[in-house]
């Protein structure tokens, strides 16, 4: 996601100066700490990664960040004004119970905010293709709608960002491709080639139509919270 992207879907989720916000998958903590300087909020990133906290641990400075190493699910108790989910929705293979653990986490009328990639699941001929197609989960649009109105969750936002996310996807190729001998020196040549093909993937399928890039805020609804 490009950051005013990421500053979009935050602004439109309610996050601001004492919003209590959970980064769940956070990674490095990119998106969250840009959130959190420019808009301001109490922050929690929590990632599997001992790695990827550390880094986010150093990146946050005097950022009112703090930073936890988990597996998700479970989901950290709440309760959160508001819950995001960037670019990681289709590493998961069973979403009701991610979901449920999140709807638990929001306080009464709580944001979820979210990107998916949404199409059928992947072939037994596509999972050939795809590096690492045993984190790669889509799920058709009405099966996720459905999964979050089960969890008390309602869709107040919902948004295409196929095209811009090819972009991205683009633009990461031609930079992997053009630091090729720099970044194999770094994480060896077949991961590189496994990165590029992954990318190449993203970007023929959404170019085809075969995924679509969306994007969501959810609100938790007072029969949920009851």
């Amino acid at each position: 996601m490009r950051s005013a992207e990421i500053l979009d879907l935050a602004d439109r989720a309610g996050i601001a100066p004492g919003v209590s916000v959970l980064d769940l998958c956070c990674g490095v903590a990119g998106p969250g700490l840009l959130i959190t300087e420019e808009l301001g909020c109490t922050y929690l990133g929590v990632d599997r990664s001992p790695r990827s906290i550390a880094i986010a641990r150093r990146r946050a400075g005097d950022l009112p960040c703090r930073f936890e190493i988990a597996r998700i699910p479970p989901v950290p108790s709440g309760p959160f004004d508001v819950v995001l989910l960037l670019e990681t929705m289709l590493a998961f293979p069973d979403k009701e119970t991610l979901l449920e653990g999140i709807a638990g986490a929001l306080s009464a009328g709580g944001r979820f905010a979210f990107t998916m990639e949404e199409g059928p699941p992947l072939t037994e001929a596509e999972r050939q293709r795809m590096p690492d197609a045993d984190t790669v989960w889509l799920t058709p649009l009405p099966e996720m709608l459905a999964a979050l109105d089960r969890a008390g969750l309602v869709v107040r936002l919902q948004e295409d960002r196929s095209r811009s996310h090819r972009a991205v996807a683009d633009a990461l190729i031609d930079a992997f491709a053009a630091d090729a001998t720099q970044i194999a020196a770094r994480i060896g040549r077949r991961a590189l080639e496994e990165l590029l093909a992954a990318h190449r993937l993203w970007s023929e399928w959404l170019r085809d139509g075969r995924i679509r890039k969306l994007a969501f805020v959810a609100e938790k609804t007072a029969a949920a919270s009851s």
